[in-house]
């Protein structure tokens, strides 16, 4: 096969494979683009907002700021809720720990299996009550929390891919016109492998002289 049919065969292929990792790019910033939007618009329809800087000067356990909640929480401080890493901290370092201090540990199922177990009617059935619906609410939260949080991964690892795939379709162009000029550049008649090059081997069938005495 003649090396400039080659450079222009390999050089072709690169050129559509470097047309396939552009499209692959743009898709995937379109689900990047796509994954944050939606998080961030179903985030703001919840009006979360962090506790003020204030707040935090007062950390005390047991109250609503801990002193667990200062090196996560508080560098959201007086923030509202629209993305995904805040919505990971709201769920696991504010939520969270709010209802491991409530009696249970703020586990629902076991709320919910001791105000069943409690005499209906007596001051601890209502207690119960009211302590399983404060925890099914702020578990109901932290899951929605936490799902914002799982799609806005996908759109951060979304955003990687497209960039890695932009940058290997620049790197295939750049080698798919490396190869075209090195196409302009070797003799027509140039082969791959060049099957005009022979090497002489000398013939062990040769004949040796002898001399008779």
């Amino acid at each position: 096969m003649r090396r400039k049919s080659f450079d222009i065969l390999v050089s072709a292929g690169g050129a559509m494979l470097a047309l396939v990792l552009v499209v692959a790019g743009a898709v995937a910033m379109w689900g990047y683009s796509y994954a944050s939007s939606t998080v961030r618009s179903q985030l703001a329809e919840q009006e979360i907002t962090f506790p003020s800087k204030a707040a935090f000067a007062h950390a005390k356990a047991g109250t609503e700021i801990t002193p667990s909640m200062i090196p996560s929480v508080s560098q959201y401080a007086g923030q509202k809720l629209l993305t995904g890493a805040q919505a990971e901290v709201f769920a696991n370092d504010f939520i969270k720990v709010h209802l491991s201090e409530m009696p249970y540990h703020g586990v629902y199922a076991l709320v919910s299996n001791a105000a069943r177990a409690a005499k209906p009617g007596s001051a601890q059935a209502t207690k119960l009550a009211s302590l399983e619906q404060t925890v099914f609410q702020g578990t109901t939260l932290r899951g929605m929390l936490l799902n914002a949080y799982g799609w806005w991964e996908v759109g951060q690892v979304a955003l990687i891919g497209g960039i890695v795939a932009f940058c290997l379709a620049g790197i295939t162009l750049l080698l798919s016109g490396l190869g075209l000029w090195h196409s302009r550049r070797v003799p027509v008649e140039a082969e791959i492998p060049d099957l005009h090059t022979t090497t002489a081997v000398p013939s062990s069938s040769q004949g040796v002289a002898v001399s008779a005495g």
